[in-house]
């Protein structure tokens, strides 16, 4: 199969009017040994972009083609690839486009914690090219960051669970959710309905936290054991005192998660995980002594072989999280991002019809 030697994206160029995207040629980096070209079928819309469109992650080399949870079509691959990927395959790609694979943390699948990380989009290679990411037609990554998707798991379902499912996944497995345990997950949005999801399969009893009862038939439906709205019930605290065993906050934001009250749901050994990477401003406060019996820590991503277990497990109870399809194309990009900044969407985007765009 050929294809152009310069790939097409939709692309921020400025982020004081980033909703705005234009679409335009760029080259892609240097091919190496060990990289696959994959042609994109499929890509979700990730706070992560609207954040880094927007300028809230501050200052980003532009041109920037956001998007890093990417299905599509391996039609090139290196050299020296070794990985048992081969054209033809459809695979999914993450946050992650390349880390060392040579340090401790690479060798104990904490690929996500290398200092050597680089981000599938806007982050620099070594030779100093800017990753670029999924609303394009073709990206190039290192072959160990590409999964092969099951037959049984839809492109636009797919999508969403290379970056945002697979956040909520690697601290439910790294901290024992599953039969026996009472998991608690705050903020009920894009990532939060997929932990709900993810936790109820794993086997926990789950607790689904928000602020108002808005989202509670929401939640239900997904699959809940039991909903706390905080700012209708001023006895929450009392109410579930000492009674999770893991929460994991899912929030955007962690301006308004009271640290001071939350800790005394959690049982004596209890652990707090954040996944939110809020805007830069943002500085988390918290008493000491809310802390005496729990654990608070923050999660990154996750590994690609605790991303192939999200797989398994996806397809094994045919999980179906709740997806909304755009066109891709700069009308359906401004579309997601307009909607993504109102909160309008229940729970995650995913563009598609890359072949009618490109």
């Amino acid at each position: 199969m050929t294809y152009p030697d310069t790939f097409k994206g939709i692309a921020v160029t400025d982020h004081a009017n980033w909703k705005n995207v234009s679409q335009l040629d760029y080259l892609p980096k240097h091919f190496d040994d060990h990289d696959i070209d994959i042609r994109v079928l499929a890509c979700g819309v990730c706070g992560s972009d609207i954040h880094c469109a927007s300028g809230h992650w501050g200052e980003i080399p532009k041109p920037l083609v956001v998007g890093h949870e990417i299905i599509g079509i391996v039609v090139k691959t290196g050299p020296r690839c070794d990985s048992g990927l081969k054209v033809e395959d459809r695979v999914g790609v993450g946050a992650q486009a390349l880390s060392c694979l040579d340090c401790d943390r690479c060798t104990h699948d904490n690929e996500p914690y290398c200092p050597n990380r680089v981000s599938t989009y806007a982050k620099s290679y070594r030779d100093g090219y800017v990753s670029q990411g999924g609303y394009a037609d073709y990206v190039r990554v290192h072959e160990h960051f590409a999964v092969l998707i099951p037959e049984s798991i839809p492109s636009h379902l797919a999508a969403p669970l290379m970056c945002g499912g697979l956040t909520v996944f690697s601290p439910l497995l790294r901290n024992g959710c599953g039969p026996g345990k009472k998991v608690g997950i705050l903020g009920i949005g894009g990532i939060g309905h997929m932990g709900v999801l993810l936790a109820k399969a794993m086997g926990a009893e789950v607790y689904a936290i928000s602020r108002t009862s808005s989202k509670k038939a929401d939640a239900v439906k997904l699959g809940t054991d039991h909903f706390i709205a905080t700012k209708e019930e001023p006895d929450w605290h009392e109410k579930y005192f000492d009674t999770l065993d893991l929460l994991v906050i899912c929030a955007g934001s962690l301006t308004d998660v009271d640290f001071d009250t939350l800790p005394k749901i959690m049982t004596v050994g209890g652990r707090v995980v954040s996944i939110a990477i809020p805007e830069q401003h943002e500085i988390l406060k918290l008493k000491p002594f809310g802390l005496v019996g729990v654990s608070i820590a923050n999660s990154l991503l996750g590994s690609m072989k605790e991303l192939k277990e999200l797989l398994e497990l996806v397809a094994k109870n045919n999980i179906k999280i709740w997806v909304e399809t755009i066109p891709i194309g700069e009308k359906g990009v401004n579309e997601a991002f307009t909607r993504m900044e109102k909160g309008d969407v229940r729970y995650r985007f995913t563009l598609v019809d890359y072949d009618k765009a490109f």
